[in-house]
């Protein structure tokens, strides 16, 4: 998850979020759409600049704010694509945007997760190429993670779930990718408080090292702290505001760009990483 990005799917803000009711999409009081996509312009420049090619998906009225967020309705593997399920009904359309997407560039289409089972993006995180954990929280049940060990198991890809706490509610999202971040093959930023516990244990076993973001931060930012997107091992970007948890991955030996975005990624509850499905790193 931190190799070096070479190809990306995003969508503009300036489209997906121009008529967005907050309340409806449950944003924040500093959600301003204006803003919100010269915002995004800014991570597409920064995402640019590190060399991968970005694919948008269609700048169609369609209402669907959250499409901006493209890390979750699709999951990337070394066999094709996986089109998930969504776990917020705001966003059940989103699948087949991605599914149409790879149609497009001729990216294979490995499966995809069907109802009554829920996974989303920011659930899954690969320890390493055999071995993907999927969080089971508000946004992903265990039909759709039993799914997706489905398809994988007979490409010799271990899956595991991992309860995830409440937290702040079912509104108040808290993705598996909320609580860690890879920053290398053996280097992730953590707030290791909500980790669960077996999954911290498979982390230390697998020798990655585990880089604490500050913990007031993580609270400020609803989370939004630790969300960052590498573009290579150890060069990442991150939402501008957090110098202590920029501190700490700059310690451990990392670059870190970051980018203004209070009304796109603080008060949508969707950092760099979630703004991105990579779709081929190497």
């Amino acid at each position: 998850m931190a190799a070096p990005l070479k190809r990306v799917l995003m969508r503009r803000a300036s489209s997906a979020m121009r008529r967005a009711d907050p309340a409806e999409w449950h944003y924040g009081p500093k959600f301003d759409p204006t803003r919100a996509a010269a915002e995004h312009d800014g991570l597409v420049g920064l995402v640019a600049k590190s060399g991968a090619a970005i694919e948008f998906l269609p700048d169609d009225d369609d209402g669907l704010a959250d499409s901006v967020f493209t890390h979750d309705p699709s999951l990337m593997t070394d066999h094709g694509a996986l089109i998930l399920s969504m776990g917020k009904a705001l966003r059940g359309p989103e699948p087949a945007l991605h599914e149409a997407a790879y149609r497009r560039l001729g990216i294979p289409i490995l499966g995809m997760v069907e109802a009554p089972g829920t996974v989303e993006g920011g659930d899954c995180v690969w320890i390493d190429r055999t071995t993907l954990a999927i969080g089971r929280g508000v946004r992903t049940n265990q039909e759709g993670i039993q799914q997706v060990a489905n398809l994988l198991g007979p490409r010799g890809i271990r899956v595991y779930g991992f309860d995830l706490p409440f937290w702040q509610g079912k509104e108040a999202c808290l993705h598996l990718m909320s609580v860690i971040s890879p920053l290398a093959d053996d280097l992730a930023l953590v707030h290791s408080p909500l980790l669960p516990a077996p999954f911290w244990q498979m982390l230390k076993a697998s020798g990655i090292r585990l880089v604490e973001g500050d913990p007031d931060e993580f609270r400020d930012s609803f989370g939004l702290s630790l969300n960052v997107l590498p573009t290579a091992p150890c060069e990442v970007i991150a939402v501008a505001g957090f110098p202590k948890t920029k501190a700490a991955m700059e310690s451990a030996g990392c670059t870190v760009a970051t980018f203004e975005a209070t009304a796109l990624c603080i008060s949508c509850e969707g950092g760099p990483t979630c703004l991105t499905r990579p779709i081929w790193r190497g």
